[in-house]
């Protein structure tokens, strides 16, 4: 038996959406897109949403337009993919790599112990779709001792009066959450929940703070190179037309692309369906061993639901080197697992950078014995139960 790790979900429903938008000759940004970031915006009850050609390039935008400058300082925890900290950099700013909880998620008080006068953002990241403390970190930064170490750097920073809190919301789609950062950027990269092949969506709720005018007008400008009419508006009759009103950022989201997306929604209620079947049935069968340490799922009091995009599983008691170990046999038996993530200062242009792993030990801790296994939906029954039995059967063996 071969088992991928993350296929696409492509049905007949999702070939006939992007046939239909190639028969209508538009291809790139327009009523696709449109309608993708209206069904995400009603999905969670965000302000509006934003499309763009990836997340990355969203985080990129969203930090330009908060007017980050050189030194300027963004918190992020060092448990996550290296796009959460090359989108600062790419924006002229500096993370500042901290630790985290068992959870997987950001440590609140690593924040606080962070947090300075060069702080202008704070980012948490959903890791396997599972919430971070996205209000939570709002609520630290509202408080008296955190609110006067607050500089800003222009009149937008000071209208908002703290630092903007972004939730790297990429594997968090289909989820189940109330919105509670200022900013949640969606990926829909091939191998998430639901795809665009490559692209991600700026999700506001930013109105919970503060209301800015045309604020989605504003974003969706800077996704066009700063121009104020979209490639749809100028094919108008007499309409050609246009003017540069600021420096923007080319990174709009295809029709092409937002189709694929759209024919996936079609599905969206069986597609979370079939990811929760899944998860669930990982967590009954690997509670049964004593060296299983659990993924969470869901915080009932805070009504948060994991997006269930991958299974997170810890072998407990192992180290770096027998996990890579039980992975070669995992794979020797067809099965494609991975690992999420390889921490931020143990990847070569960090550590170069100056991050130590040492700074954030919790992190490696939790890396060193973690094993990704496949969640999608056209996992068959008998997949899922090979799957478990095999991996239980090596890590059986191996400790």
């Amino acid at each position: 038996m071969k088992i991928p790790f993350s296929p696409p979900y492509i049905d007949q429903f999702v070939i006939d959406q992007v046939v239909s938008t190639l028969k209508n000759k538009w291809i790139t940004t327009g009523p696709q897109v449109k309608q993708l970031e209206k069904e995400v915006t009603k999905h969670y009850g965000f302000d509006f949403c934003v499309g763009v050609n990836s997340w990355t390039s969203g985080a990129m935008l969203l930090l330009k337009w908060l007017g980050i400058q050189e030194n300027d300082e963004v918190i992020i925890p060092a448990y996550t993919y290296a796009a959460t900290a090359l989108a600062i950099i790419h924006a002229g700013g500096k993370p500042v790599i901290v630790d985290v909880e068992n959870d997987f998620n950001i440590n609140l008080n690593e924040i606080k112990k962070h947090i300075s006068n060069k702080t202008k953002a704070i980012m948490g990241v959903d890791i396997a779709g599972y919430q971070a403390k996205h209000g939570e970190i709002i609520k630290i930064l509202k408080t008296n001792e955190f609110n006067s170490k607050f500089s800003p750097n222009n009149d937008l920073q000071r209208s908002i009066g703290r630092p903007l809190v972004i939730a790297d919301s990429a594997h968090s789609f289909g989820g189940k959450f109330k919105p509670k950062a200022d900013f949640h950027i969606f990926s829909f990269h091939a191998v998430k929940n639901f795809t665009t092949a490559e692209g991600g969506v700026i999700a506001s709720n930013l109105k919970t703070t503060i209301n800015i005018p045309n604020l989605y007008e504003k974003l969706k400008r800077l996704t066009l190179n700063g121009q104020t009419k979209d490639a749809l508006s100028k094919s108008k009759d007499g309409s050609w037309k246009y003017d540069i009103i600021e420096a923007g950022l080319k990174c709009n989201l295809p029709d092409i692309n937002a189709a694929i997306a759209l024919g996936q929604l079609n599905s969206r209620d069986k597609i979370i369906k079939k990811r929760k079947k899944i998860f669930k049935f990982y967590q009954s069968f690997f509670s049964k061993f004593y060296w299983s340490e659990l993924p969470p799922f869901e915080q009932k009091t805070n009504h948060i639901e994991s997006s269930c995009h991958i299974y997170m599983l810890r072998i407990i008691g192992i180290n770096e080197e027998k996990r890579d170990l039980i992975i070669d046999k995992i794979c020797e038996k067809g099965i494609n697992v991975n690992v999420h993530y390889i921490p931020l200062p143990l990847l070569t242009y960090f550590k170069n950078s100056g991050y130590e792993i040492k700074n954030t030990p919790n992190s490696y801790e939790i890396y060193s014995r973690e094993i990704s296994l496949p969640i999608y939906p056209t996992l068959k029954e008998n997949e899922v139960k090979y799957i478990c039995e095999n991996v239980s059967s090596v890590v059986e063996e191996l400790i």
